[in-house]
């Protein structure tokens, strides 16, 4: 598992893709990823009244942390509205979503796997 060595570039040299079912409501930029595991580091931007309720509750096998750079999210499951300088550190399994964007929104998010710590880093246990 491994992404690229990337110097620091300008962002906006990265093109926009569209997120696969979103219907275009919501862009992408891949900033850097890991083709092998999909893991990822992206901006991601919602378009004024971006809906992802036909993409239903998100659930991951990997770590995802946000960071909302600009505008709001609703959480439709919570019922509750996330804005800009908020931030998110969910663990694989954690649901969310769907969501909703009244005025578009902007994120940055980093997507990562977590390997399970090997018995010489396991935390040791006094016997006896």
């Amino acid at each position: 598992m491994s992404k690229p060595e990337l110097e620091f570039y300008p962002a906006v040299d990265v093109a926009w893709r569209n997120v696969s079912g979103s219907d275009g409501q919501l862009k992408e930029r891949i900033l850097s990823a890991d083709d092998e595991t999909g893991v990822a580091t992206r901006i991601l931007f919602f378009s004024r009244g971006a809906d992802t309720t036909p993409l239903g509750v998100q659930v991951h096998d990997f770590w995802e942390e946000v960071y909302i750079l600009s505008g709001e999210m609703v959480d439709l499951t919570l019922d509750q509205a996330f804005t800009a300088g908020m931030y998110a550190c969910r663990p694989p399994g954690m649901r969310h979503g769907p969501w909703r964007s009244p005025n578009g929104c902007t994120t940055f998010e980093v997507r990562y796997q977590m390997a399970p710590p090997s018995c010489s880093e396991a935390p040791r246990r006094e016997i006896g």
